[in-house]
């Protein structure tokens, strides 16, 4: 199929098609003699994943190790599992790390809103930085 089509059945614009043809992540495009590009049809189950590893969280770098290479042998399907698994154990660590940010905003904002009576801002700013820091205020 050309471009104009697999754009249109993918949903991408031509120049992600080019992209990622140019990027090594699809392949197997022959070039016409008047330099149309023509891509197989399993071109659109490639973009499919593509797609959603990125929704996922992957790289483009991580998807192109990933992607089986019509011109080598596939992926062990172990190396598949283990990158995975990396993956979601990335995942852990950055929803952690977000919980984290998380409590320690909602700690701001209620420090901010415990202000005393008659406490003027700056000086409320100044005693709910000394708790972050650690400090008496």
């Amino acid at each position: 199929m050309k471009i104009g089509e697999l754009a249109r059945r993918s949903g991408l614009p031509p120049s992600r098609l080019r992209f990622y043809e140019a990027s090594g992540l699809i392949g197997g495009v022959q070039r016409q003699a008047n330099g149309y590009r023509t891509y197989p049809a399993q071109t659109l189950q490639t973009l499919e994943i593509i797609g959603c590893a990125q929704q996922a969280g992957f790289s483009l770098e991580e998807i192109r190790r990933l992607l089986p290479n019509p011109d080598q042998q596939p992926r062990p399907h172990d190396e598949l599992l283990a990158s995975l698994r990396r993956k979601v154990a990335e995942i852990d660590a950055l929803q952690q790390r977000l919980a984290q940010n998380k409590a320690q905003l909602l700690t701001i904002i209620d420090s901010i809103e415990e202000r005393p009576e008659g406490m003027q801002c700056t000086e409320n700013a100044e005693r709910v930085l000394a708790r972050i820091r650690g400090e008496s205020p």
